[in-house]
């Protein structure tokens, strides 16, 4: 078969075809057909020596194709080799069937067999670690294939939100020399023999010089953190969606995160239906953060609630672990802003909240469902005393900080903004077991291949 010459169309667009024929014809009691040209790979295959049935796939959807034997004598014997996984490009006449997969199948007239698979090392009893062997191959179920369309959609609607907002692309270095969120989590790296070199925790302390100069900006990059967490929330290598902002307030910095979150939600409700069906993801639990005003408590709200709601009595001071979040999540069907935590637990950067010098003006934003911290965020200390102070009671050096300590010299203004983990938004979005799920090759403690 010549198909050098044939035009081909995605799966989905084969199956419009067909119902677009059925509209044209005016009568839904005429049934939906066509002939087409699709390419793929196979996804299922059974039959008989008469008859085979192939469930094809490409990107865009599944359909069943059937193939009589009377038709594909001079073929049948390289048809009946034909295993999961191979790829096929086929023509024939589509049509409604609503025991098929889809609701359509092809009565294939022609295929051209591009390769047959060998046995594929992929099936159902494959337990999570030998799943992430073949992570190569597992990107292709239809599970992985619905999740990473989501997060397609997801970096799109972050690029948008900010862009329709007046937010300039930045950019910030890999490499840095200085740490933001903590020592201990640091990757170091040998840097030509030198050390004091890592992998970058946020872009903050690059992206602040930025904004005497852009005013709003954000990136969506790669962050790195050496933490020794095996929990299904956790990666070493993720991506960060984050955002400055010059004359911000707190309450600016609230607002861009629920105004971020919201519209990525939106999107993937409009542009993901058929893929959320296919992970059985409820959307239900995902309108009401399109449609409801995110809850804003402050910490000690959040204290008062987990004791007299959850019988969870927390000490002034401690930070809020997963269990604590999990509970308060459990309260509430949006994501939730906690403000105002203790000084202590906080990064250096953060603002003391006026009239109470204990607490800051961060916050956190608390997913739904037990999907922890979505973003955290904060207005930025202008003070470069009180920036020098908290770094000498961390155990840093002020002047390996001399140029961000800098932009406080020059003409310092309010400012503040968040950083948004894309993986923790996309698990929450698909209703996903592990973040391990929610990116194409999962970078763990335990896990750096393939």
């Amino acid at each position: 078969m010549k198909t050098h010459t044939q035009k081909f169309i995605s799966i989905q667009e084969a199956i419009e075809k067909a119902r677009h024929s059925q509209v044209r014809s005016g009568s839904s009691k005429d049934q939906a057909k066509g002939e087409v040209a699709v390419r793929g790979w196979v996804y299922r295959e059974r039959g008989s020596n008469a008859m085979k049935f192939i469930v094809l796939r490409d990107s865009s959807n599944i359909i069943q194709c059937v193939l009589e034997r009377k038709n594909f004598e001079k073929q049948w014997d390289e048809i009946d080799k034909i295993k999961i996984e191979s790829s096929l490009e086929i023509i024939g006449e589509i049509k409604e069937d609503k025991r098929a997969p889809t609701g359509f199948e092809i009565q294939v007239k022609k295929i051209n067999i591009i390769q047959i698979a060998e046995d594929f090392p992929i099936n159902k009893d494959l337990n999570e670690e030998l799943l992430g062997d073949r992570r190569h191959l597992w990107l292709r179920s239809r599970k992985m294939t619905a999740v990473l369309k989501i997060r397609s959609t997801v970096f799109n609607a972050i690029h948008e939100y900010f862009r329709n907002n007046g937010f300039y692309e930045y950019q910030s270095p890999i490499f840095q020399a200085v740490q933001c969120e903590g020592g201990s989590i640091l990757f170091n790296v040998d840097y030509f023999g030198k050390k004091g070199v890592f992998l970058a925790q946020t872009w903050q302390l690059y992206a602040e010089p930025a904004i005497f100069s852009l005013e709003k900006i954000y990136t969506l990059a790669p962050s790195f953190r050496a933490e020794e967490s095996k929990t299904s929330r956790h990666l070493t290598e993720y991506w960060h969606a984050e955002m400055e902002v010059a004359w911000a307030t707190f309450k600016d910095i609230q607002d861009h995160g629920e105004g971020l979150i919201k519209n990525i939600v939106k999107r993937v409700l409009n542009e993901n239906k058929p893929e959320l069906e296919i992970l059985e993801r409820d959307i239900k639990k995902l309108e009401p953060t399109v449609k409801k005003p995110f809850p804003r408590i402050t910490y000690d709200d959040a204290l008062k609630i987990l004791k007299d709601k959850c019988k969870v009595k927390i000490p002034w001071g401690k930070d809020l672990r997963t269990i604590e979040e999990d509970e308060l999540s459990k309260l509430y069907d949006t994501p939730i802003i906690v403000t105002n935590y203790p000084k202590e637990v906080k990064a250096f950067y953060m603002k003391g909240t006026e009239g109470n010098p204990k607490v800051v003006n961060g916050c956190d934003f608390i997913g739904p469902e037990g999907y922890g911290e979505l973003i955290g965020g904060s207005e930025r200390e202008a003070d470069p005393d009180k920036i020098k102070k908290r770094l000498i009671e961390m155990g840093e050096k002020p002047e390996q900080y001399s140029f961000y300590l800098d932009t406080r010299k020059y003409g310092s203004v309010p400012h503040g903004g968040f950083g948004m983990g894309v993986e923790r938004v996309v698990s929450w979005i698909c209703g996903l077991d592990t973040i391990k799920d929610a990116i194409a090759f999962p970078r763990t403690m335990t896990r750096f291949t393939p």
